[in-house]
């Protein structure tokens, strides 16, 4: 029954990284950190970009929380919030580095609505290369407007 509590605090911590992913982008990276972000807006920014700074930064907590969560008896739900969190960036790293944008030569063709339904609202938000008027700030929920389109 523990192993229980703990898969779901597991769950429930990647399940809500998705609204900290998307409040992040919309109003941070979109915000103050744009000089940060905006590389990423670039028709060509490279391999290599200022925006994955923003790795580091979303790493730190889950690594506090791993540390935290296995050396204080007390806290340790937190090892697995540490565990959501770090799911949620191989998550990132798979749906957003190499399936949308394709950094690595993997994943190129699909037939599955869902899969097509993230890519053309990805599409949809790097159309803007400012940080104005932005939409689709997501990336795992998706409108159901992109679902319809998915073709």
């Amino acid at each position: 029954m523990i192993y229980l509590k703990y898969t779901i605090i597991t769950i429930i911590t990647f399940v809500f990284m998705e609204f900290v992913a998307w409040f992040t982008h919309k109003y941070i990276m979109h915000g103050f950190l744009w000089k940060l972000h905006e590389d990423h807006h670039q028709v060509n920014p490279g391999f290599f970009e200022k925006n994955d700074a923003f790795f580091l930064i979303f790493a730190i907590p889950s690594a506090i929380c791993f540390i935290v969560g296995s050396s204080v008896t007390a806290y340790f739900f937190l090892f697995f919030i540490g565990i959501g969190i770090a799911l949620y960036g191989v998550a990132y790293f798979l749906v957003h580095d190499i399936f949308i944008h394709q950094r690595f030569n993997l994943f190129k063709r699909t037939n599955h609505k869902y899969l097509k339904a993230i890519r053309k609202a990805h599409k949809v938000h790097h159309k803007h290369l400012n940080k104005e008027f932005g939409e689709c700030f997501g990336m795992l929920v998706v409108p159901f407007k992109y679902f319809k389109n998915a073709k």
